[in-house]
């Protein structure tokens, strides 16, 4: 019993730690006037969401800007991240101890420090300023999550599966639709939620690359942040985290019960 109620206990203290900022956020975004040491607004008022959805706001471009280079990035990400860590996983090549440091080391690697040197490459290559640009710089950090993740389901994969299918006769396009991927999906499908969240949350890869010309929503909320507007920084962090919050939602009971 007394487990029982520590299991409670922990749960409902995750999940008001977890709803206590959104709820912030929102009190923020109705917030007219808002002053210490008040604990709820003397006025109420519409005027950041007013802002956010009037025609003439850059919310609507930031929004489809980040869906755009998100959703790329991620597919790509993972589409790269695939083979990779199905080689580095099954023991597939040489030096995969030496590669999987190569894939890993911009985790470790402040981004900052090779920033300026991938601006000064998109340049010359034509990319920078682009969205194209943007999700090319964005697989730099997208791929190594997702091999990180990938090379974990692809540790629990038994190999002898494909094996034996090839053996009845199976082609290896057939092979990896009919035996691996299924096996395989619901890693995948995690995968491509975080690829997408890594990209969604980039800020300075896309400053520096997009040159200000490829508006996402991680830029313009650092500019309200920067403007010292509480309600509008709160109304663009709802935004913000309603997307990642929506597919999560979607995919979450998906992921219960895979071992994956």
């Amino acid at each position: 019993m007394n487990l029982r109620v520590l299991k409670a206990t922990l749960s409902l203290g995750l999940g008001v730690s977890a709803l206590l900022p959104v709820v912030l956020l929102a009190v923020w975004s109705f917030a007219g006037r808002w002053y210490y040491p008040a604990l709820l607004p003397a006025e109420w008022s519409l005027r950041a969401w007013q802002s956010a959805f009037s025609p003439t706001s850059q919310v609507w471009t930031a929004l489809w800007g980040s869906v755009w280079v998100a959703s790329l990035s991620a597919v790509l990400g993972t589409a790269i991240a695939l083979p990779a860590a199905r080689a580095l996983s099954l023991g597939a090549m040489r030096g995969s101890s030496w590669l999987s440091a190569l894939l890993l080391a911009p985790l470790v690697l402040p981004s900052f420090a090779s920033v300026m040197g991938i601006q000064v490459v998109f340049i010359r290559l034509g990319l920078a300023d682009t969205r194209p640009g943007v999700v090319l710089a964005h697989l730099i950090p997208v791929v190594p999550y997702a091999v990180v993740l990938l090379s974990g389901v692809f540790g629990g994969f038994d190999a002898r599966l494909e094996q034996v299918a090839r053996t009845l006769g199976s082609g290896r396009w057939q092979v990896w639709w009919r035996v691996t991927l299924p096996a395989v999906l619901p890693g995948v499908l995690v995968s491509l939620l975080f690829a997408f969240l890594v990209s969604w949350s980039e800020y300075l890869l896309t400053l520096i690359v997009g040159g200000g010309q490829v508006l996402t929503l991680p830029l313009l909320l650092f500019s309200a942040v920067q403007g010292g507007d509480y309600a509008i920084t709160g109304a663009l962090s709802l935004l913000y985290i309603a997307p990642t919050l929506l597919i999560f939602a979607v995919i979450a009971p998906r992921v219960q019960g895979w071992r994956t």
